[in-house]
């Protein structure tokens, strides 16, 4: 079998705050911070002649807090679901952000396990903690919301369910106060009974430009629908995760314990993928191209340090069809000792200190923007993208890191550049270099609610409006 890493994760979970603890601040130690699986780049308009434009949110002027307009406002959130995935952890941070400044936030979620789920337990607990109300999605208490909140965000396309399942004949009441965020960049999302709402809401809000593009002509072509206004507003790095990307001392701590419980050396060298472990993030496509760099630098004889391929976002106590064909392939090619496999976690910064380069293998129309593809560029780390999705919004290719194609073409360029970095160790830190330096232009947490708090003038200026008429 491949290495696994569970057990001592655990443990490492425990003792790493009281690490830092030795050389931060308690504030800065204590960083759970929330990833989401989303994107950034030049904000630029897309032009387009029909009464719905697509809009870049555009950054205003440096103010202590753009969103304190949103005091003492009334902000229903609902959720498809709450999970470790991207959509639901990025729709947390909105409420942490939006509680920042006085907002009352209610949080509903659509789909519930019947059964006990430890980690929505652990998750409403993290909202109630911050103030978040969280209120069942099916009761009378979400529809009296619903209709008295001065704002409704609806987050993923498959949220669009509660409105009739809820709502019923409620529903056009609400409508003009909906901000739809959406996130999905694959075909099956496009349902009739998910988004036929869609072209009445008083905005959609998406992560990216690629994405905003697809989903204008894939709901006109395929449903005969047409988007309402659309804003594409980047995500940025919260100030708890640029804290410790910034502390020298804590990412040494960091990655010296997590090398340790790895099992690797400070020398060797690490490249990771650091997502939920589907075959939509192509994790089975970097082993392939890891197992081949392996073989085009013992053919070259090229000098190299020990190279190792980490794979976090595992279930361990589920392991999938897809995670046992991971670890067959890994096995059938004897590199056992090269390959690490970790269960998913919310803390990913000790593994993004103790890395040397992130791979974001997203495959068909690739990421809607990739959160953590801007929190490894904070680290300075460089890129190793598909050259898809938001992924092309993030990382300037040649520069902060290098593109290669989706599916079973990109293999073999994923494993050329893999050997390209495993070799110039020069390339690897310029490119890390430059990424932190994108990141401080155009990534940051102020950067982010700069773009939110003007979706969010525009949306609630139109639902006001909307009620007065």
């Amino acid at each position: 079998m491949a290495k696994q890493s569970s057990a001592w994760w655990i443990a490492f979970q425990m003792r790493w705050p009281l690490m830092l603890l030795l050389t931060f601040s308690l504030s800065t130690a204590i960083v759970f911070f929330m990833r989401a699986a989303f994107d950034s780049c030049n904000s630029r308009h897309f032009d387009d002649n029909s009464n719905n434009p697509i809009h870049s949110a555009q950054v205003g002027s440096v103010v202590p807090n753009p969103l304190d307009f949103m005091k003492s406002k009334l902000v229903l959130l609902v959720s498809h679901e709450l999970s470790l995935s991207g959509g639901p952890l990025l729709l947390m941070e909105l409420a942490f952000l939006l509680r920042g400044v006085g907002t009352e936030v209610v949080w509903i979620t659509n789909q519930i396990p019947t059964q006990p789920d430890e980690v929505i337990h652990n998750l409403e607990h993290r909202m109630l903690d911050r103030g978040v109300q969280v209120f069942s999605a099916k009761g009378q208490e979400a529809i009296d919301t619903a209709l008295k909140a001065d704002l409704v965000v609806l987050n993923t396309a498959v949220a669009g369910k509660w409105l009739d399942a809820v709502l019923k004949e409620n529903v056009p009441r609400v409508l003009p106060k909906v901000l739809w965020w959406i996130h999905e960049m694959r075909g099956h999302y496009f349902k009739v009974e998910y988004v036929k709402h869609l072209p009445f809401v008083a905005g959609a809000m998406i992560d990216s430009h690629t994405t905003a593009e697809y989903w204008k002509n894939r709901t006109r072509e395929r449903l005969g629908i047409r988007m309402p206004e659309t804003y594409v507003v980047h995500l940025g790095n919260s100030k708890e995760l640029m804290e410790v990307a910034e502390n020298s001392v804590a990412k040494r701590v960091l990655r010296e314990h997590v090398r340790e419980s790895l099992g690797v050396r400070n020398e060797d060298l690490l490249f990771a993928i650091i997502n939920s472990v589907s075959r939509g993030k192509g994790q089975d496509l970097f082993l392939r191209s890891f197992h081949e760099s392996l073989q085009l630098i013992q053919e070259k004889k090229l000098q190299v340090p020990t190279m190792h391929a980490v794979i976090v976002g595992s279930d361990m106590n589920a392991q999938t069809k897809f995670e046992r064909e991971l670890s067959d392939f890994v096995i059938e090619k004897k590199i056992q000792d090269h390959v690490h496999f970790v269960n998913k976690t919310l803390t990913v910064a000790p593994y993004l200190a103790s890395i040397d380069v992130l791979v974001q293998n997203s495959q068909a129309r690739g990421e809607c923007f990739g959160r953590i593809t801007i929190e490894a560029m904070a680290f300075q780390l460089p890129l190793l993208g598909t050259a898809a999705g938001g992924t092309t919004e993030i990382v300037v290719d040649g520069m902060t890191g290098m593109l290669h194609p989706v599916g079973k073409e990109g293999v073999t360029p994923l494993a050329k550049n893999i050997v390209k970095l495993a070799t110039h160790v020069e390339r690897r830190l310029t490119m890390g270099k430059k990424g932190y330096e994108r990141v401080k232009e155009r990534f940051l947490e102020h950067h982010m609610s700069h773009r939110i708090a003007s979706v969010l003038k525009e949306v609630l200026q139109k639902a006001q409006s909307h009620m007065h008429s």
